[in-house]
């Protein structure tokens, strides 16, 4: 496996809830890239961490919620979630797939 290159069908894949899968792609010890595939309907709700996230929606219709602002997403638009700001996901409008990305990595991912 290269230290460089994560292909798709290496990554390590997650379950995390209902209608989710989560694919580890690549990450360092200060940055986390990841691929969620999200069902329409899935369950979803608020939470907090001290990562800063941004999330790229790749495709799909999302409904998010951060520090209690909320828009619905479409593919290629961006979210920005700061460290410790109550933030998720509200409805899952479409089945989409999203791009996480995490500074520093989520150690909580990996164990």
């Amino acid at each position: 496996m290269s230290k460089h290159f994560v292909f798709h069908k290496d990554a390590v894949v997650q379950h995390p809830g209902e209608g989710t899968v989560r694919r580890i792609m690549a990450y360092s010890d200060q940055l986390m890239v990841c691929e969620l595939e999200v069902a329409k309907g899935t369950p979803a709700g608020l939470h907090s961490h001290p990562h800063d996230q941004i999330t790229y929606v790749v495709k799909g219709a999302l409904e998010f919620s951060v520090d209690g602002e909320k828009a619905v997403v479409h593919a290629g638009d961006t979210i920005y979630m700061p460290g410790d700001v109550e933030h998720g996901l509200l409805r899952v409008l479409e089945d989409s797939v999203i791009i996480d990305t995490f500074s520093p990595k989520r150690e909580d991912f990996l164990g």
